[in-house]
Order: structure tokens, then sequence, then C-alpha cells
């Protein structure tokens, strides 16, 4: 049984069915080979957002290069009605055959700045618009939001304690990945840490402690079972008493040579408390026994808590970073810029809808710093010559990723490096301060006379 879960087999078919009717009309019409060049990007910041972590592409590649339609979704597509048998033949073959230039993952970016450009035949750029959209969009906007809080949190660790909120197990695992991008230590997701080799965190619910007639009985049960260094959950019935409970237990397990590693404190006035806390703990000895929040946090709150003299270590952060509570969309486009003529002929593409112009052509940006720091963008025509660093650079050709993936980690450091690089007014937690991009002199012309046209 599949549980309404996701295959493998069945990627090809999460996708719009205009992806597919488009697709079939190209086909029909002759013109599914002349070649395409899509931009994937975002229009606008939302609120409270002065940057994004780009995200995503490892994903992206893997599906374009092993897309495939089975015979079971062809059967499917058949069974819907929309579809002519030499559309679907045709299907039976495809193979994504295009080149991809893109945006490293973890590199700081801002709109409208493509992300990743598609070139191939229009059928192919075509029909993979969906995926792309959902891949990237999600992951830069989760991204983003951890690098959000892991900025807040001031040098202390961050856990992703999101997977029983997120929007399903895919998002979920996805998550997590965006998340350890943009600065988290590790997460809770056993899945993500198996899939992607990111450190896996978690202690106890308060569930395991009600089971049991006492806490102290429940934490000495937990520490029995548990190989490591446990952290226990001590705020289910009076968070006080539960630290001076956790203090036995620590004396406990120093008799056998091991120690309280943390205690976690998930409601009532976080700031108060861990203080309460960390004097019990001191008073004890156990200074290198550390507090770990938890409990509707997000970059906000704990910038907050830290600014009021919270005594905290660390923090797990679940609903408001896997969803992104603040700002849990983006402004997401994939739009076409340039298309071979019925001559043969590369021409660019301009829409020009009411506040949603898009850019016409190949581009590429240049990144332009003073010393260390970014000072602008500039988006230009993909043959000028610019002054700065260029963003874009080729990953697939052929259909055929040009380069291995990157570890996970070195994805992590890039967007570290990316956001100190950042300017600090540009990463402010409200009100930041808007970074400059421009469009280069030839990009405007070209804009203007497809206006006039």
């Amino acid at each position: 049984m599949r549980h309404g879960l996701v295959t493998p087999e069945q990627l090809a078919l999460i996708t719009d069915l205009y992806e597919l009717t488009m697709a079939a009309g190209y086909f029909s019409q002759g013109t599914a080979d002349r070649t395409a060049t899509f931009d994937l990007s975002i229009r606008s910041l939302p609120p409270q957002r002065g940057y994004l972590v780009a995200a995503g592409l490892e994903q992206a590649l893997a599906y374009l290069r092993d897309l495939r339609f089975t015979a079971e979704v062809l059967q499917q597509l058949e069974g819907t009605g929309h579809f002519r048998t030499d559309f679907l033949d045709y299907l039976a073959s495809f193979r994504f055959s295009g080149s991809v230039d893109a945006i490293a993952e973890g590199t700081v970016v801002f709109p409208p700045t493509p992300l990743v450009t598609v070139t191939a035949p229009i059928i192919e750029a075509q029909l993979v618009e969906t995926y792309l959209l959902t891949m990237i969009t999600f992951q830069t906007m989760i991204a983003t939001k951890a690098a959000r809080v892991v900025g807040a949190s001031s040098g202390r660790q961050v856990v992703d304690f999101s997977p029983r909120r997120d929007h399903g197990p895919q998002a979920g695992l996805l998550a997590a990945r965006a998340a350890f991008i943009g600065g988290c230590i590790g997460t809770s997701n056993v899945l993500a840490g198996q899939r992607f080799e990111i450190p896996t965190y978690g202690t106890m619910a308060h569930s395991f402690i009600m089971f049991y007639p006492d806490e102290e009985e429940a934490f000495l049960a937990f520490a029995d079972s548990y190989p490591g260094d446990p952290t226990l959950l001590i705020d289910t019935y009076d968070t006080l008493d539960g630290a001076r409970v956790a203090v036995r237990v620590a004396r406990e397990l120093e008799k056998v040579g091991r120690k309280l590693a943390a205690v976690r404190l998930d409601s009532g006035d976080l700031v108060t408390l861990s203080r309460e806390v960390r004097a019990i703990l001191d008073e004890a000895g156990l200074q290198a026994t550390k507090i770990f929040a938890s409990g509707g946090l997000d970059e906000f709150k704990i910038h907050d808590m830290l600014l009021a003299g919270a005594e905290v270590d660390g923090f797990g952060v679940g609903t408001e970073l896997g969803t992104s509570g603040d700002a849990p969309s983006l402004d997401s486009t994939y739009k076409l810029v340039a298309c071979v003529d019925g001559s043969g002929d590369e021409i660019p593409v301009i829409k020009l809808s009411t506040g949603k112009i898009t850019l016409p052509g190949r581009k590429q940006v240049w990144r332009q710093r003073n010393g260390g720091s970014f000072m602008r963008d500039i988006i230009g025509m993909a043959d000028e010559q610019l002054e700065g660093e260029p963003l874009i650079e080729p990953v697939m050709r052929d259909g055929v990723p040009l380069h291995q993936a990157p570890a996970l980690l070195d994805v992590q450091r890039r967007a570290a490096e990316q956001l100190a690089a950042t300017p600090e007014s540009t990463r402010a937690l409200e009100k930041p301060a808007p970074y400059e991009v421009e469009i280069s002199a030839q990009l405007h012309q070209l804009v203007e006379s497809l206006r006039r046209r």
C-alpha cells in the first residue's frame, strides 16, 4: 500500500495539469524542439525579510536527471482523457536533455535575481516548472527562516524541532535539510539524519514523565535506558521542583561516571525560569549542565529573551521554523525569458502584466563588495562583462549534472560566510535596510525596447 505517499516512480505526476496540456500543445504543433529559456526567481521579499538564502538545487538537479514517465504513470494520464496517444508515446521515452545555470546553494540572494535558469527544448523546460518551483521555493524559504533564527540566537545552538508541525512528512524532511543550511546544528527528524547525515537531537516528551508515578522515577528510567549523557525535560509539573529532581538524578549519574548533559524548559516564563534553574544547577555544582529551551519559539521571541537576560544555551524551534510561520510563502516565478522563433533565431521575450513585469533574455548577476561586505548586485545580460563576482554558474549540460553535489556541511559553511558578508542592517529582524540591486544599462535598454515593441 502507498498510504498516499509519493513514490519515486510518481515524481513525473508532481506537476500542474496545464504543464502537461501545454506540452501536448507544443508537441501537436511541431514546436516542441524549439529551444527556450526560463528563469526561476523570487519577485519580492516577504515582510521583515532583507535577504534570502538559496536552497534546494541538489534535489532539483536530481529530479531533472532522473525524470521518467513510467508505464503506470502513462496509464494514469491516459485515463484522464486529456491527452492523445501520440503525445503519451512521446512521454514514454522522455528524458530531460537541457542545460541549467544556477546560483549555488547557501548563497545569499536578493530579488529579482534569477536563482535557476533552464534552457531546453520548450516541451522539456515547460514540463519541469512545477517541481522546480516547489523544491527551490520551499527550501529557500526555510533556509532563510533558519538563518534568521540562528542569527537571533547570538551564537547559541539551534535545533530543528519541526517535523510534527510541518506540512507533511516530505516537507519535514526537506525542512530539516534547509534548516541545516540556514545554520541549525541538527534536527529531531530521524530520516533527515539518515538521508542527509544531519546530526539528530531529542530528549523526551511530557507523556514519558506522566507515565511514571513521579518525575524522579521517570528521569531515572530514561537515564537508565539512554546510553549517553541525558537531557531531562523538567517542566511537566513544576519547573523548579523538576530542576531539583534533575540534580538528584545527576548525583546518581556521577556515581557511574556519567553526567547530566542538559535540562529542557518548554513552557512558562522562560527568562525567569532559566535564571532560577541556572541558579539551582550552579549551586549544586552542575555548571557544565546546559539549559535548552523550546516551546513556540521564533527569532523574535529568542531575541527578546536574550535581551532580557535569559540563561539559555540552546533552542529547539519547531512550528515557526518548519512552516516559516510569519512568512509562509515566497512569491516565486518561473517565466519564459527567451525562445527560438520560426526562423531559428533566439529572441528575448518579456511579460508586461501589471505588477508582474519580467526581465528578458539570458542573464548574469555580478556581486560587488566594499571590503569583505556585499555592497550591491547588478543584473545584466549573460554576455556582458561587468565589475564584480558572477553568481550564476553552469550546473547541468545535456541533462547531466556537471559536478557532484557539495557536502551539506560545506553548503552550511557557505551560507554562514555569505551571511557574515551581508550588511548587518540588511539582516535586521525588523525593518531591514534594502539591499541595492541594479539593472545594467544594456538590460534596461532591452526592457524598454521590448516594452515599446
